[in-house]
């Protein structure tokens, strides 16, 4: 179970990452690469749109990835308990089904024996 919150906890990270880095960039080229428009950048322009799309594109293979591990290391239940929904179902009371009444008077369960006389009233 640790395992799977680790992962799902780097999804998270990973997904809120790639909400940053695609609000940063500009449909139209500009941007957080608009930013940069000194000549003696080390870090251009072109260079920034190129890390940008490149971490785009890095951290959706990374959260493809680690949404396939995370779906491999669900924790699962034991393999002979069932699931809520089907113990609803085996004890569900069918819609259709006759109810049954307690008019009726439920046979003697006992015969009296030869020996024994019943009191009668």
């Amino acid at each position: 179970m640790g395992i799977y919150i680790f992962i799902s906890v780097l999804v998270i990270i990973a997904c809120v990452l790639q909400i940053l880095i695609v609000l940063v960039q500009n449909s139209k080229g500009g941007g957080l690469a608009a930013n940069f428009t000194s000549a003696g950048q080390s870090m251009g322009i072109r260079k920034t749109a190129d890390f940008l799309e490149k971490s785009t594109w890095t951290l959706a293979g990374a959260i493809l990835i680690l949404c396939v591990v995370a779906t491999a290391t669900i924790p699962r239940g034991s393999t002979e308990g069932r699931s809520r929904i089907e113990n609803q179902i085996q004890n569900a009371v069918d819609p259709n089904a006759i109810p049954t009444l307690p008019t009726a008077v439920p046979p003697a369960s006992e015969t009296p024996s030869e020996g024994k006389e019943t009191p009668s009233k």
